[in-house]
């Protein structure tokens, strides 16, 4: 008699890979990777080199030393988790400070729970976080290297640091719109001051757009924290705007989403498929939890920006999301 072997359900395959989905990954980010080196030059080519040869690296040794497992570094992921650690860096950060975060983001964030696919938090933004509070001085320097390109830009605080700045010492934010010579082209185009990745908000929305044209990432998670962001600081800066004309202190919804870290981080590490919810009402409720703490950070607390603790604060919580909210079963309506 012969033995037929039936696999489990479902029986439907889609022609997609880990390694396929990577590479899309890479490929959108592409632009603010071409951005970045063209307006950082040489420094933000080695933060790019470091912290992908260091990732790749380690997850080797890992796998092959220590797990003694099959190599996993061919499925991308580990080059992700480098290009988004480099942009995520201030262009004048140290090379060894790279090399640093992205031990870290590899053998400590990811390996430590199995490897992709088993890892809690988002390894760049737990590396950028651990690197934030472990050296301050070198993950606030926000010195405008040599680029490629000749910009009419200057070094010093991001345009967040410098509201928060500007606002503790009693100034309105017209004040300090008009000393700094603030437009919003700065924030499309040149983002003055910021991690490498923040440099052009255009880069980062033709990346998004490109990873839903590949149906990579949906877009409920990325538009939910947008939407929150702009609900939040809408109503702040409305009430700010009717009331307190001429001492406003709440920045209004555009200036929020296109400063800082908000754009990279909702479209590139917020929709991470390990570290977010699989249902589509725990992505939404999600992303306005990231949205929330964000503007909770940003408003009240002594960082200027908080896109990265939001992101890792709800990261944690996405079993309790999971389990709250779960995800119809394959074949039922």
């Amino acid at each position: 008699m012969n033995k037929v072997l039936v696999s489990p359900s479902p029986h439907i395959h889609a022609d997609v890979s880990t390694a396929r989905i990577m590479r899309d990954v890479v490929i959108a980010l592409l632009p603010s990777v071409v951005v970045s080196i063209l307006y950082y030059g040489w420094s933000s080519v080695m933060l790019l080199a470091v912290s992908v040869i260091t990732c790749i690296l380690v997850e080797y040794l890992i796998t092959r030393f220590l797990m003694k497992s099959q190599c996993t570094i061919s499925d991308w992921s580990a080059a992700v988790t480098g290009v988004l650690l480099a942009l995520n860096l201030p262009p004048a950060c140290p090379w060894w400070v790279a090399m640093i975060g992205a031990i870290f983001a590899i053998g400590v964030v990811k390996m430590t729970f199995g490897g992709l696919g088993q890892n809690l938090f988002n390894p760049a933004i737990a590396a950028r976080v651990f690197l934030l509070v472990s050296f301050p001085v070198a993950m606030t320097n926000w010195a405008r290297p040599a680029g490629f390109i000749n910009v009419d830009a200057t070094s010093g605080a991001t345009l967040l640091g410098t509201v928060k700045e500007g606002l503790a010492k009693g100034d309105s934010l017209s004040q300090i719109f008009a000393a700094n010579d603030f437009s919003y082209l700065q924030t499309l185009f040149i983002n003055i001051g910021g991690s490498a990745g923040e440099i052009s908000a255009i880069a980062i929305l033709i990346g998004f757009i490109y990873l839903l044209a590949r149906k990579v990432i949906r877009p409920h998670i990325t538009l939910s924290i947008w939407a929150t962001v702009i609900v939040f600081s809408g109503i702040f800066w409305l009430v700010d705007l009717l009331w307190m004309k001429d001492v406003m202190i709440y920045t209004d919804p555009l200036f929020n989403l296109l400063t800082g870290g908000l754009l990279l981080g909702s479209v590139f590490m917020a929709t991470d498929y390990v570290t977010s919810p699989m249902s589509t009402k725990g992505g939404i409720v999600f992303g306005v939890g990231i949205g929330l703490l964000t503007m909770l950070i940003r408003y009240f607390g002594s960082y200027p920006e908080g896109v990265s603790f939001a992101i890792l604060i709800m990261n944690s919580v996405v079993p309790l999301i999971n389990k709250a909210f779960k995800q119809k079963k394959y074949g039922r309506a």
